[in-house]
């Protein structure tokens, strides 16, 4: 299954990348545009649960590593308003 690595930014300029194990992270975020963290959270979550869905769908288990990126991005949200600002610098 093609996988695919996101990169943000984070409100505080702070840069992460994020992985999915499926390229569904296309139809849901694009490079170079920014969202607002509430969205973003939003975005990223339902991509991340299609993702983890494909590769159940596939292999018959979910992907351990889609669940821990939408946690790891649901802890670091917190930390931000939800009117601030996430870009997608790339998606590779």
């Amino acid at each position: 299954m093609p996988e695919a690595i996101f990169r943000i930014r984070w409100p505080d300029g702070v840069e992460e990348d994020c992985y999915s194990p499926s390229t569904v992270i296309h139809d849901h975020l694009t490079a170079r545009e920014s969202y607002k963290v509430a969205e973003f959270h939003e975005r990223s979550r339902v991509a991340l649960e299609l993702a983890a869905q494909r590769v159940e769908a596939k292999f018959g288990f979910r992907c351990s590593s889609a669940d821990a990126q939408a946690a790891k991005i649901a802890a670091a949200v917190s930390r931000f308003d939800p009117q601030e600002i996430v870009t997608c610098l790339s998606i590779r």
